[in-house]
C-alpha cells in the first residue's frame, strides 16, 4: 500500500451496523488492519444512535437482515439525517428487487455476506471514492417492494461490487429484440458489455402457461434479463467469460408476474 493511500485512509471513519458479533469482528479487524478507524453497533437503533447526524462518519457498513429494525429502514433513517451518507448494504439474501429498493433509499453499494477481506476493502475504498450524493426524494417503506417491478428512477444498479446501467437506459439499443445489453463496471473501473439473450423457448413457455403473449421486446423480458445478470454477479462474483447470459428457466413466481404484466 502506497504512502499516499495510507494518508487517505488514516482519517477515514467507518461505522459497522450488524447484529452478528463475528461478522462485526471480521469487518473491524479487516478495516483496522487497512488503516481505517472503526466503530460498531449491534442493531439498527444502536446504529442510528452512533451515527448521529453523520458528520463523524465517512462510510457505513449496514446489514440488511437484523432483528427489530431491518437494514432498509435503518438506511432510510440514515438518509433522512444525512442525505449524502455513503452506505454499503451487506446481506446474505439478495434479489434485484431488494437491490433496487436499497438504491432507491440511497445505498452506495449492495454486497454479499460473507465476503473476503479483499472484497470488503475494495467495496469500502470504492464507496469513499464516490462524491457525496445530492439529497434524494425520500420514499416510504410501503412504496418499496411493489409486487410488479416497473420503470424505476434508478438508472444504475450496484451489486456485489459491480455496477451496471439498466437495459432501458443503455444508449445503444440491441440490434435484436431477443437480447438486452448491459455495460458492467467492476470495482477496478473496468467496463465490459454483457449481452443477455431471451430464449425463444422461454417466451413460448410463458405464452403457453399464461395464455397471453409477451413478445421478446416486452419490458417483462428486460426485467428478467436484469434479474439473470444480477443473480450471476451476486453468485459468481465475476463476469461471464464469453460476455453472454441467457434467460431460459422461468419460475412459478415469474409466471405469476407475467400473468399480471401490463402490456406496452
Amino acid at each position: 500500500m502506497s504512502g499516499k493511500t495510507n494518508l487517505m485512509i488514516e482519517d477515514k471513519r467507518i461505522l459497522i451496523i450488524d447484529d452478528e458479533d463475528h461478522i462485526r469482528r471480521m469487518f473491524r479487524l479487516t478495516l483496522e488492519t487497512a488503516g481505517y478507524e472503526v466503530s460498531e453497533a449491534g442493531d439498527g437503533q444502536e446504529g442510528l444512535a452512533a451515527f448521529g447526524d453523520g458528520s463523524e462518519w465517512d462510510a457505513v457498513l449496514l446489514d440488511q437482515k437484523m432483528a427489530g429494525m431491518d437494514g432498509l429502514e435503518t438506511l432510510r433513517r440514515i438518509k433522512e439525517r444525512a442525505p449524502g451518507a455513503r452506505v454499503i448494504m451487506v446481506t446474505a439474501f439478495a434479489s434485484i428487487e431488494l437491490a433496487v429498493d436499497a438504491m432507491k433509499f440511497g445505498a452506495t453499494d449492495f454486497v454479499r455476506k460473507p465476503m473476503t477481506p479483499e472484497i470488503l476493502r475494495q467495496a469500502v475504498a470504492a464507496a469513499l471514492e464516490k462524491p457525496v450524493e445530492a439529497p434524494r426524494q425520500s420514499i416510504s417503506p410501503s412504496e418499496a417492494g411493489v409486487t410488479q417491478p416497473k420503470r424505476l428512477p434508478v438508472e444504475t444498479l450496484t451489486m456485489n461490487g459491480f455496477s451496471f446501467v439498466r437495459a432501458a437506459d443503455v444508449e445503444d439499443a440491441p440490434d435484436e429484440s431477443n437480447e438486452r445489453r448491459f455495460r458492467v463496471k467492476t470495482l477496478k473501473g473496468q467496463e465490459r458489455l454483457v449481452v443477455v439473450e431471451i430464449d425463444p423457448e422461454a417466451v413460448a413457455y410463458v405464452e403457453r402457461m399464461t395464455r397471453r403473449r409477451l413478445p421478446p421486446e416486452s419490458s417483462f423480458w428486460t426485467h428478467r434479463a436484469e434479474h439473470v445478470l444480477s443473480l450471476y454477479l451476486w453468485n459468481e462474483g465475476g463476469l461471464p467469460s464469453n460476455g453472454k447470459l441467457t434467460v431460459s428457466d422461468i419460475s412459478r413466481e415469474e409466471l405469476e408476474i407475467a400473468a399480471r404484466w401490463e402490456k406496452e
